[in-house]
């Protein structure tokens, strides 16, 4: 007699009925039932609609492969009629242009479902070159991705270096995969000694600098900025150490805010490659006659990026330091560090810092 019976299968009420993976407690929901998408897209005051009117900027659709197409479509459409600025974005881990989900390849990006998607194919792709792996295979990565998205989705992915699905990047980095075989009983009380610390502190301010740099729209799992350590769910979900984050990371990740919201070509700029090599990376991002370089160096040891004739830089961010020479200009990158600067070419002799 529920008004709610048809939005979930029965194969014996009330006892079995389809579930998410089986997980009894999450009950899979019928989405063709007519009630079901009125209540979430199609009434005046639907989910989807009264959230938007009540000042929320968009939706993010959790695990987007199990919702069908025309399900998505109606959500987009509902959005762009009551907040036409809103973005949609959906959970996808792999490359949403060729992404085949229960037999069916999605239509995720040609125009009339999300705007973008997680980015779990950029936070692979920097985990392995934080790890040690080679800036090229990073590069070509992302170039891949960069052929196969429309624009619009790869300037509006969600870039992120940690989820609640996954790790604490700063135990990831700091730890690596080392304690994987490790009880979970030894991971919930596990916690970094000072070299593990330090080194993840390294990397994650690095890889931070990466991800507010990088095409995209940068996104910060909460506690990751405040230096929260601890393994997989439900070890990543701590409460936020309020009076006691990490000064040093907190610092960090303020400034690329600022950063980012101050240069627009860090926003919406091309990007263009200038080295991908072990462990150094080196890109540039312009905007009208804006560009930021942005510098990488991964590696135990120090790295030289050599810039192009007649250009220097001002350090907006991190310890890279500018060398001039008779034979070109260049930088000197310390080890595990990202260094964020803005190119002043054609100026004269004297390079401008504020660090």
């Amino acid at each position: 007699d529920s008004p709610w019976y048809s939005w979930y299968r029965f194969h014996h009420w009330p006892d079995s009925y389809d579930s998410w993976w089986g997980i009894r407690t999450l009950p899979a929901v019928e989405e063709s039932s007519p009630s079901y998408v009125d209540f979430i897209i199609d009434a005046k005051d639907s989910i989807i609609r009264r959230w938007l009117r009540a000042g929320a900027s968009g939706w993010r659709l959790d695990v987007a492969d199990e919702l069908p197409d025309w399900f998505l479509e109606k959500i987009r459409a509902a959005m762009e009629e009551t907040a036409p600025d809103s973005v949609l974005i959906g959970e996808v881990w792999e490359d949403g242009s060729n992404k085949i989900a229960y037999s069916q390849r999605r239509r995720y990006l040609l125009g009339s479902e999300t705007h973008g998607l997680m980015n779990y194919p950029f936070r692979t792709a920097l985990l392995a070159y934080l790890s040690g792996g080679d800036a090229d295979d990073f590069r070509e990565a992302m170039e891949t991705l960069r052929e196969n998205y429309p624009r619009f989705a790869f300037y509006s992915a969600m870039n992120a270096l940690g989820t609640h699905d996954t790790p604490r990047i700063l135990t990831l980095l700091g730890v690596g995969n080392e304690c994987r075989d490790r009880s979970r009983e030894w991971r919930s009380s596990f916690r970094m000694d000072p070299d593990q610390r330090r080194r993840g502190k390294e990397l994650l301010k690095l890889g931070a600098a990466l991800l507010f740099a990088f095409p995209g729209s940068p996104t910060v799992y909460y506690g990751d900025e405040a230096g929260m350590e601890g393994f997989e769910d439900p070890f990543n979900r701590r409460t936020f150490p309020w009076g006691h984050e990490e000064p040093e990371l907190l610092d960090w990740f303020t400034r690329l805010g600022h950063l980012r919201q101050e240069s627009a070509a860090l926003r919406r700029g091309g990007i263009r490659y200038r080295v991908s090599d072990g462990p150094l990376l080196a890109f540039t991002r312009t905007c009208g006659e804006e560009t930021i370089l942005a510098a990488f160096n991964t590696g135990d040891q120090t790295a030289a990026l050599r810039l192009e004739d007649g250009e220097r830089v001002q350090l907006l961010l991190g310890a890279a330091r500018f060398q001039s020479a008779p034979q070109g200009h260049t930088l000197t990158l310390p080890p595990r560090t990202g260094s964020l600067m803005r190119l002043l070419a054609g100026q004269e002799e004297g390079t401008a810092y504020s660090d």
